[in-house]
């Protein structure tokens, strides 16, 4: 059996996808520290004039070591907002329509749940839905947490029954591998490169853009330009 554990993003893009098909099991690792600046709230589409960020307002005032699982939304209004850039940026986009009313339904219960790490799933789950991904998605608040960064994946491994363990590259600096070996569980990186490029209507290209970008370019093509299929 194979594993992956990582935080939950906003509208990730396609390489986290790629990870999810990769593996048996996806654990939503929200559990650990919120990080500012990072992937849990926001991501980055096309637009005419280059790349822009879409983020979610969230509560962070005095929750320095608050976990993402407890991190709650600070403006309902968000979700109409984020609705209509997609909609202004993408309209013109091939596979545009096809999307648009689940999309906008998936957006509007959004703007009424108040947890990040809620709505992250509900995006999350709806991708893969769409995209033919049936790897199980779990939370890591499934599982017996331990100390240590290594010892929790580990332990999360050790509980689910994984003999293989599939991290993200970045990883690397902080993964210790004796750990895993000395439980018997196989440990493997993931290699985000060797990505094709795809008809983009908003150049130059840009790979590290939410995997909306890719649905709304070329529809039910999306997998031809992913790594797992």
């Amino acid at each position: 059996m194979r594993i992956a554990i990582l935080q939950s993003n906003y509208i990730p893009w396609k390489g986290y996808f790629d990870l999810i098909r990769a593996v048996d099991e996806f654990v939503l690792f929200d559990d650990v520290q919120y990080t500012r600046r990072d992937w849990r709230n926001r991501n980055r589409i096309k637009t005419p004039a280059g790349s822009a960020w879409l983020t979610i307002p969230v509560n962070v005032s005095g929750q320095f070591h608050a976990p993402i699982k407890a991190i709650t939304t600070s403006d309902p209004s968000w979700a109409r907002r984020h609705w209509q850039t997609l909609s202004a940026n993408y309209r013109r986009a091939p596979h545009f329509e096809r999307y648009a009313d689940r999309f906008s339904s998936l957006y509007l219960e959004c703007g009424r749940e108040e947890h990040l790490s809620n709505i992250n799933f509900k995006w999350i789950s709806t991708l893969c839905e769409i995209l033919g991904i049936t790897t199980k998605l779990s939370w890591s608040m499934d599982y017996v947490m331990t100390d240590g960064k290594t010892d929790r994946l580990v332990g999360i491994c050790e509980q689910a029954g994984a003999g293989t363990y599939i991290s993200g590259p970045a990883a690397r600096a902080y993964i210790d591998p004796a750990a895993f070996a000395a439980r018997g569980i196989t440990l493997s990186y993931f290699d985000y490169s060797g990505y094709p490029e795809y008809p983009q209507i908003h150049p130059p290209f840009d790979h590290h853009v939410s995997i909306l970008d890719l649905l709304f370019n070329v529809g039910p093509d999306a997998s031809q330009y992913m790594l797992v299929r």
